[in-house]
């Protein structure tokens, strides 16, 4: 039987590790067996292309480039973590994914989105995630969170513009495929929070 493929999206400052491991624990206890992992990354090669895209080495990186090296590392993704873990029916919770792209290279860089979505299907083929929860919540709050949290990668150096595009890309498509996506509001208290994740992930379990 083939795994459920869970994927966590959300603003700078969302809370999205807090919550990643609440949605871990969550799913462990309704007897699920679950993979975490994140993107970019989740391998020993595409953590190297981790690295390069959010240090601050290549600050001036072209934006293609960026894009093309964020899919080489879901290419690698796909083939060593995700896909057999799907294949021995086992969940897999991931830190971000292929929305993520079309959030800060489509609608955050401005890189067409229908050449996003030809490296998707070449890259992906049919798979998509089944459930995408989105933690949403307005930029400057989560901007404040975040440079409270750590020093900022190369990502949450932009302006604030770049993250307002961002954060419109993830809503334009939550409201493009509402059978998938779920969004939560993170500007509430943790306990708010997990409160609405709780009650989308019992639903959506019941629903399988």
């Amino acid at each position: 039987m083939q795994g459920l493929f869970i994927t966590l999206e959300g603003s700078e400052g969302a809370g999205k590790s807090t919550n990643l491991a609440f949605i871990h624990d969550y799913l462990e206890q309704a007897g699920h067996t679950v993979v975490q992992t994140r993107e970019p990354g989740g391998t020993a090669l595409s953590e190297h292309i981790r690295a390069l895209l959010l240090g601050h080495e290549y600050d001036g990186m072209a934006s293609d480039t960026e894009l093309l090296l964020m899919f080489a590392a879901r290419a690698e993704h796909l083939a060593a973590k995700i896909k057999p873990a799907l294949a021995q029916g086992k969940t897999v919770l991931c830190d971000r994914f292929t929305d993520a792209t079309y959030a800060y290279q489509g609608y955050g860089r401005g890189i067409a989105l229908d050449r996003i979505a030809t490296l998707e299907d070449w890259v992906q083929g049919s798979l998509r995630p089944d459930l995408t929860l989105f933690l949403d919540l307005p930029v400057e709050l989560g901007m404040k969170r975040a440079g409270e949290r750590s020093a900022p990668d190369r990502f949450e150096k932009q302006q604030l513009d770049f993250f307002d595009q961002v954060r419109h890309g993830y809503l334009e498509r939550a409201g493009q495929q509402p059978q998938r996506y779920r969004v939560i509001d993170s500007s509430v208290s943790l306990e708010q929070v997990q409160a609405q994740i709780s009650t989308v992930l019992s639903d959506f379990l019941q629903s399988r």
